[in-house]
């Protein structure tokens, strides 16, 4: 096994520092949905409470020894869910929309195409649901049946995707 260099040692040291200034800028409530290891989450909550420059500078450091014991690749990826969760969730109510509006118009391949990626969808409820939305809508009235295809499309797309 190769031994790595004194700088490559240092970027590692970096990086897992640079890792716990992320989780610091979390809020606590973010911070618990991450399954981190009780040492890193006290020290990582007590920098949340400190104020001096200095002091916060030394707890980095610290945080940053304390990620060495552990593996960081959990810590990186719950991070990266949290950043890039919100966006993924974005994407999937937009293209739930679109699959509402679609049904709505008519598109029956689309229905083949949900009923494939979504195994455990209905056919019948489905057919019923995109069958009351259009005569909702046909009859100028609110949209509470298009409300109610919306949400099964979201119950049962989030069956097959996780954020």
């Amino acid at each position: 096994m190769e031994e790595k260099s004194k700088t490559q040692r240092k970027k590692e040291a970096q990086s897992l520092q640079v890792l716990g200034e992320k989780l610091v800028k979390l809020s606590i409530e973010q911070i618990k949905e991450i399954d981190l290891p009780v040492e890193i989450y006290d020290a990582v909550k007590f920098a949340k409470t400190i104020k001096k420059h200095g002091a916060i500078k030394r707890q980095m450091q610290y945080i940053g020894t304390v990620m060495r014991k552990y593996d960081p690749e959990p810590i990186r990826e719950a991070l990266d869910n949290i950043e890039h969760g919100n966006y993924k969730k974005a994407m999937a109510f937009k293209e739930i929309e679109e699959w509402r509006d679609e049904l709505i118009a008519g598109n029956k391949m689309l229905m083949e195409e949900i009923l494939e990626k979504c195994p455990d969808a209905d056919r019948q409820q489905l057919t019923q649901l995109v069958r009351n939305a259009i005569r909702e809508m046909e009859n100028n009235k609110p949209p509470r049946a298009s409300r109610t295809l919306f949400h099964y499309l979201s119950k049962e797309n989030k069956k097959q995707v996780r954020y």
